[in-house]
């Protein structure tokens, strides 16, 4: 279930709320995975949909079961996780970077890209694609990290969807790909197979934004349509962990609708191209 296929739910009474509270607790202290400071609406209309799917009375029936049974588990993280991707999503960002970013990356000895949030892959593939066109690929190492191991499961086989190949040819195309896209896959009946891109330098891995903290010094930080369904102190914490994470004169790029204008003080970025939402951290 995307968030854009989310369905509205009857406002939350004051015992839901609790138990929402609760089941959110519970995952933290019995798991790890810090779900309490995301945007609770959609959050919570994401656990109404398992409890129901579930066929349960209450949230708090969710959370008995969470505790107890590692399946449940899973089934939840799957909802909760944000999974809206499309290869070359928003294709003039990729332009961009492409033009713009790539010309100043040329002369490091080695660059390091991180994808934060990566879900299911389809921009980790893009990327790594567009750096290959670029006679880069030797030199740098893509790192992809997503808080729900199914959808990194997913990411390692770089299969997609057969029916969606359409659209992401149009996407590569409109943001400056230089190939037939059909070079890059192979496909069955049902799924495109995308050959191993930069096999050796391409690394999935769980990581997450809310508990994790930084493991590398990265070139390149890609962290789009994630924040927006933090709240402002978790987007000013995972900010920071970006920043912090980020070479002097590396660049962060982010989703259409976020921006750094809510970003704790003592963050120094330019804006380099604010259309896009990429910005540069200052040397």
């Amino acid at each position: 279930m995307s968030f854009e296929e989310e369905t509205e739910t009857t406002p939350l009474n004051e015992l839901e709320q609790i138990e929402i509270n609760l089941l959110l607790e519970g995952l933290y202290q019995k798991y790890g995975y810090d779900f309490r400071s995301y945007v609770r609406t959609s959050l919570s209309r994401r656990i109404i949909h398992r409890m129901r799917a579930e066929r349960l009375p209450t949230i708090t029936a969710l959370l008995e079961k969470i505790l107890h049974d590692p399946a449940y588990l899973e089934r939840l993280l799957n909802d909760l996780s944000i999974r809206m991707t499309e290869m070359y999503r928003d294709p003039s960002f990729f332009a961009a970077f492409r033009n713009e970013v790539v010309p100043l990356l040329r002369d490091l000895p080695e660059i390091r890209i991180w994808h934060a949030g990566c879900a299911t892959g389809e921009e980790v593939y893009s990327m790594a694609i567009l750096i290959q066109e670029e006679g880069l690929a030797e030199k740098t190492k893509i790192y992809a990290t997503d808080i729900n191991e199914k959808a990194l499961r997913s990411a390692r086989k770089g299969a997609f969807p057969l029916e969606k190949m359409q659209q992401y040819t149009k996407n590569y195309l409109r943001a400056g790909g230089k190939k037939a896209f059909s070079e890059y896959y192979t496909t069955d009946h049902q799924f495109a197979y995308f050959h191993p891109i930069m096999e050796d330098n391409l690394t999935f891995a769980q990581h997450n934004l809310v508990t994790d903290g930084s493991f590398n010094e990265f070139h390149v930080i890609l962290c789009r349509n994630v924040m927006i369904y933090f709240n402002n102190d978790l987007q000013q914490k995972v900010h920071r962990l970006l920043y912090n994470s980020l070479a002097d004169g590396g660049f962060v790029g982010l989703g259409s609708k976020e921006s750094i204008l809510f970003m704790p003080p003592g963050l120094d970025y330019e804006e380099f191209n604010a259309t896009e939402r990429i910005y540069q951290k200052r040397k």
